[in-house]
């Protein structure tokens, strides 16, 4: 496969249990409690959310990464609360250090007859909490009904979410985001797909390091700091973005940020542990509140490749491949209705008056032009880099393209059929 391993930044490595004793922490300018696992329920009643919420992250951690969150620190910090209702973010802190990184979840709170009923995000709960908490805010409110953990059904059609969450597994993998860097200029991806805390999968994250150190909402939608040095961003379709080690990064409670809207800094801060090997961005991918693959997906208009190993691979941008430890220019995003011309290492790709060579040629795109997409139709077949098709797209020009030289990022047609 393609790629190698920029040294220097984060390593991979044996996974280390934090042996943090569990403690009260006060966070500036929020209520914020660590609580040990396990908590006894009755110790909750006719009391604040914390102990509640510390118990529901410490099962959710036991689920997630398994024995060793029960050596990690429950840091659950309250931004919201009123009328009986409470919501925050939930942060299991590894050893400043650790090869293991933290995790970390929005939260819901109801108390219904002095206990507190806790959900976190990508949870069905979080979902069905957010539609009656008085503590969501507006823009929130859609965003979050998509945080429930529900997957797509097979029966539901490709490249259209049915009303349901659109996930990777069902022939969707666009995303809508550009790098998580300044649009025009370039960057490097230090270090190739990787799990959120080293090797072990889902491969979900990046590395960036590089040209102005400034990094940047790769979409927009609602921020909140996670801890100091990490901003969690949630998206529209359950897609959520996680920016770790920054410094001077914003201080934010669910404030809506626009697409490349500042964020912080490259930097190496581990406030909530993990570790950092130079100055770098650790970029997350997340959908329906889980960490998810990056490979497939776009960031902008680089569609990024798994290598033989974490840390190594590739993105790809038309025929263009940059191995991890190269530089990408930062194009902006790719709209859900565009398209990448990919000419499978050729220079162009024709463009025809109808959906077939039988049809004459109207003009060319350029590999690694964005071309935008009305609708789709059968016509004869081609083969391209994904495998042969007999899809055509028709351009907003009114010209078409066959899909075999093109990434949509979807396994059909991408604004329906003609």
């Amino acid at each position: 496969m393609f790629g190698y391993r920029m040294f220097g930044w984060r390593r991979p490595g044996a996974r280390r249990t934090a042996g943090i004793t569990t403690a009260v922490l006060t966070l500036a300018g929020a209520l914020s409690m660590a609580a040990p696992a396990g908590a006894a329920s009755a110790d909750r009643r006719d009391a604040g959310p914390e102990a509640a919420v510390a118990e529901r992250l410490a099962e959710r951690g036991r689920a997630e990464i398994g024995a060793a969150a029960a050596h990690d620190t429950t840091r659950v910090n309250v931004t919201r609360d009123a009328g009986g209702w409470a919501f925050g973010t939930a942060v299991l802190a590894t050893e400043p250090g650790s090869e293991r990184m933290p995790m970390g979840w929005l939260f819901h709170a109801e108390r219904e007859g002095g206990t507190w009923r806790v959900a976190l995000e990508g949870e069905e709960r979080f979902a069905e909490l957010s539609r009656r908490s008085p503590l969501v805010k507006a823009e929130e409110k859609p965003l979050f009904a998509r945080l429930d953990g529900r997957r797509a059904k097979p029966s539901e059609e490709a490249g259209r979410d049915g009303g349901g969450a659109v996930v990777y597994g069902a022939g969707d993998y666009r995303t809508g985001m550009a790098l998580p860097t300044t649009v025009g200029a370039g960057t490097v991806m230090t270090s190739g797909p990787h799990g959120w805390s080293g090797s072990a999968a889902p491969w979900s994250s990046l590395d960036f390091a590089g040209g102005d150190e400034v990094v940047r909402a790769a979409r927009q939608g609602t921020a909140y700091t996670m801890c100091r040095g990490w901003i969690r961003v949630v998206h529209d379709r359950g897609y959520a973005t996680d920016y770790y080690h920054l410094w001077n990064n914003i201080n934010t409670n669910g404030g809506w940020v626009g697409a490349g809207a500042f964020l912080g800094y490259t930097g190496t801060d581990v406030t909530c542990g993990g570790a950092a090997y130079g100055r770098h961005v650790h970029f997350g991918l997340i959908q329906n509140g889980s960490y998810i693959p990056v490979a497939g997906h776009n960031l902008g208009k680089w569609v990024i490749y798994n290598g033989s190993a974490a840390y190594q691979g590739s993105a790809m941008h038309g025929s263009r491949l940059v191995n991890a430890g190269g530089t990408l220019y930062n194009y902006g995003a790719l709209g859900l209705n565009q398209a990448v011309v990919d000419a499978n290492g050729g220079t162009y790709v024709n463009k025809r008056t109808g959906p077939g060579t039988g049809y004459a040629v109207s003009g060319s795109a350029a590999d690694g032009a964005t071309v935008t997409v009305s609708c789709s139709a059968n016509g004869t077949a081609h083969t391209g880099r994904y495998g042969t098709t007999s899809l055509w797209n028709r351009l907003s020009d009114g010209t078409w393209i066959s899909d075999a030289y093109v990434w949509s990022g979807v396994n059909g047609p991408v604004s329906g059929w003609c």
